[in-house]
């Protein structure tokens, strides 16, 4: 077999072992990729309030010192953020202690919930509803209050520079069954700028690193009690006993916090009615002061 005869052979091989076999399409491996992607489809529900579960060790969020004498759980009814939490910097932990001192007065004091603001993380997760579009470059998160959304660029990295935005630059990758989201850059120099219902604030420093991960309803218990043990959970649909999904999250901020804190929210699946909860300006007046909601002189686009 002379050269060229060699090289028709060669170029041939490549050719055959390049081809599809039978009943193989050409984007088969990108296929097989795709389907192990975890599916979060549907609606998730964890109706408890003020909504984040402390991790079972380490440093955790912010809790309630006012409790229902009933059971002990979080009294929803007067939020009095724990300012002696170690994760707190002496200045954070004076704004916390001044927020608690509105409460204890009997009023309610403002927050960008009932104030329909714009909610950061981690101060979103009070939301009791989401629903996540997974895409190839992009995962959406639809909060059930005010029609908030999130838009999480997935296998990117974050710009430099960055321009601060309400809900920050958050950008996503897949770990096996988990979808890891980074956000950093939310924006600080606002109304109601806080991180939880205590007025823990955050600077331009936060950093969210959040782990979204399907597991069955024996794991999820844990998570489970350290919710009922915390948090109140008002009248609301059904939580299942089948497959849940569960959001363990770190949050750092230099400016605020002695250390990087966890949390988790455990969601089940539940109703399959999307709720539609607006807050809006209107002719009743349900706080003192009446709602602020946010409005500008000019576009800031």
């Amino acid at each position: 077999m002379n050269v060229r005869q060699r090289k028709a052979v060669l170029v041939v091989g490549l050719a055959v072992a390049a081809t599809p076999a039978p009943g193989q399409t050409a984007d088969s491996s990108s296929k097989a990729t795709q389907s192990s992607i975890p599916d979060f489809s549907g609606i998730w529900w964890h109706q408890s309030l003020p909504g984040m579960e402390p991790p079972a060790s380490g440093p955790g969020p912010v809790t309630n010192l006012v409790r229902r004498k009933d059971n002990g759980e979080s009294n929803y009814d007067q939020l009095v953020g724990n300012f002696r939490n170690p994760i707190l910097k002496p200045d954070a932990a004076e704004v916390v202690k001044k927020y608690g001192e509105v409460a204890l007065a009997g009023q309610v004091a403002p927050s960008p919930a009932n104030q329909c603001w714009p909610e950061p993380l981690p101060f979103i997760y009070k939301n009791f509803a989401i629903q996540l579009l997974q895409q190839p470059q992009q995962v959406t998160i639809l909060y059930d209050q005010d029609h908030e959304v999130r838009h999480v660029r997935m296998n990117q990295q974050h710009p430099v520079p960055l321009t601060p935005s309400w809900y920050g630059d958050s950008v996503g990758h897949y770990e096996g069954d988990t979808l890891v989201i980074d956000t950093v850059s939310t924006r600080p120099d606002r109304k109601y700028a806080m991180v939880d219902l205590f007025g823990t604030p955050f600077t331009e420093k936060l950093h969210v690193v959040e782990r979204y991960r399907l597991i069955n309803f024996e794991e999820a218990k844990e998570g489970l009690a350290r919710d009922a043990k915390e948090n109140w959970r008002p009248a609301g649909p059904a939580r299942s006993t089948g497959k849940h999904l569960q959001v363990h999250f770190t949050v750092e901020d230099e400016g605020v916090f002695t250390t990087p804190w966890t949390g988790t929210v455990t969601y089940g699946h539940g109703s399959d009615d999307w709720p539609e909860t607006v807050c809006a300006e209107n002719i009743k007046k349900y706080y003192e002061p009446d709602t602020d909601v946010p409005n500008a002189a000019k576009p800031d686009f």
